[in-house]
């Protein structure tokens, strides 16, 4: 617990008031917005900065030529810094009951110039932690020069207050009945998908995606014709190479990209469906060779109902007819029955596309039915689509059956 002091101490809310040091070191590691508060010649400022806290020391980035850690050179810096998570906003019936749930630490103290370079380093290291665990050690750490170009400010974390406001709407009784609506709509930060930079060519590190459960993890998974590996823009121009045939997009919702960059898009859509939840993607590569071949997906991914589709699946034309698809398929339906504990994997195609249903038929399983004008196809015609699914049941005898398949066919070199 931290000691109330005078500039701690609220005048007002005191109910909302907490000092409580693990609920203020639970707001630090989790908000972003933080503004550092300071006077230079009388005057206030307020910057915005990036903090990070280690132990009861909270340090703050700055750069070697702003006013405050200039300020700070000599007996220190007196600070106030204010960081906040801003949790929903509150519609209520009357304007004067419209409010927010927050949860904020405020600290004051006096900040220390950060001098020594192991100190320094080590708050740079986990300033880069926060924004991804494991980032620090995929990345180029700081050089000489930019240490020194770098100045950290440290805060000794004693005065601290943490101030919150949960629950909902808190309107006068009289105005209950006023036929307004009210409520409480919740706000959380939410990443987007990532933009790579130009000319990356590194896959997307784990931390940067999304995995809402272990249905949605795109987890490599290996072979002795094929790995599986998650879908990344970085795979946009082998992919396009490697699929560069009428053929392969015949059946497929959208058209055959002419270019690298309209691979890319169809390669951006998979990525932003993983980001809703909805798809899984892989890229396939030959294991003999590490080419990529082609990609293939989780979709309709329902954890509740232990069912899964697989889909979005397109091979370059020179891996048909091998191992490649019938040992991706393999692996992908090992993670849902045995993996994943799925009762049912379910696949969807083309009525036009013989080809594919003569495929799914190979790996065991059994055609349900049509829908009919289920999808649209890429010239905008709607297309009757061919479901198939396998159960728990027949798992069994398609595991052995796909597996001596697999037994008498040599890899792809």
């Amino acid at each position: 617990m931290y000691a109330p002091t005078p500039r701690t101490t609220a005048s007002r809310a005191r109910d909302r008031m907490s000092y409580d040091s693990a609920a203020a070191h639970a707001v630090l590691d989790e908000a972003y917005d933080c503004a550092l508060g300071f006077t230079v010649d009388g005057q206030p400022r307020v910057l915005p900065t990036l903090h990070v806290r280690i132990g009861d020391t909270l340090y703050l980035h700055g750069s070697t030529g702003s006013r405050p850690l200039l300020a700070a050179r000599g007996d220190g810096l007196p600070v106030c810094v204010a960081v906040t998570v801003l949790d929903g906003l509150i519609y209520g019936r009357s304007q004067f009951h419209h409010s927010a749930n927050y949860r904020s630490v405020v600290a004051h103290g006096t900040a220390r110039l950060v001098t020594d370079e192991q100190e320094k380093t080590a708050m740079l290291t986990a300033l880069v932690e926060k924004v991804g665990t494991g980032r620090s050690n995929d990345s180029r750490p700081p050089s000489r020069r930019e240490l020194a170009e770098t100045a950290v400010l440290a805060l000794p974390l004693r005065e601290v207050s943490v101030r919150a406001r949960t629950g909902g709407v808190r309107d006068e009784d009289a105005d209950l009945h006023l036929p307004h609506w009210a409520g409480v709509l919740p706000l959380r930060l939410t990443a987007g998908p990532p933009e790579p930079d130009v000319g990356v060519t590194a896959p997307l590190p784990a931390y940067l995606r999304t995995a809402r459960t272990p249905w949605h993890d795109p987890v490599p998974l290996h072979g002795e014709h094929v790995r599986l590996e998650p879908l990344d823009l970085a795979h946009a121009e082998e992919l396009h190479t490697a699929t560069a045939d009428d053929d392969v997009w015949r059946h497929l919702g959208v058209a055959r990209p002419t270019s690298v960059a309209g691979t890319a898009e169809v390669v951006t859509a998979a990525l932003l469906a993983q980001q809703r939840g909805e798809r899984v993607p892989w890229v396939q590569r030959c294991a003999v060779t590490g080419a990529v071949v082609g990609t293939t997906s989780y979709y309709e991914i329902d954890p509740e109902r232990r069912s899964v589709a697989i889909g979005y699946t397109f091979l370059g034309r020179p891996w048909w007819r091998t191992g490649i698809n019938t040992e991706a398929k393999l692996l992908l339906l090992s993670r849902a029955f045995d993996e994943l504990g799925a009762v049912r994997v379910a696949w969807h195609t083309d009525i036009r596309n013989v080809r594919s249903q003569a495929a799914i038929e190979r790996l065991g399983a059994t055609r349900e039915g049509v829908l009919r004008m289920h999808r649209q196809r890429a010239d905008g015609s709607w297309r009757d689509t061919v479901q198939y699914a396998m159960t728990i049941d027949e798992w069994p005898n398609a595991q052995a059956s796909l597996r001596e398949k697999l037994r008498r066919t040599a890899p792809v070199a």
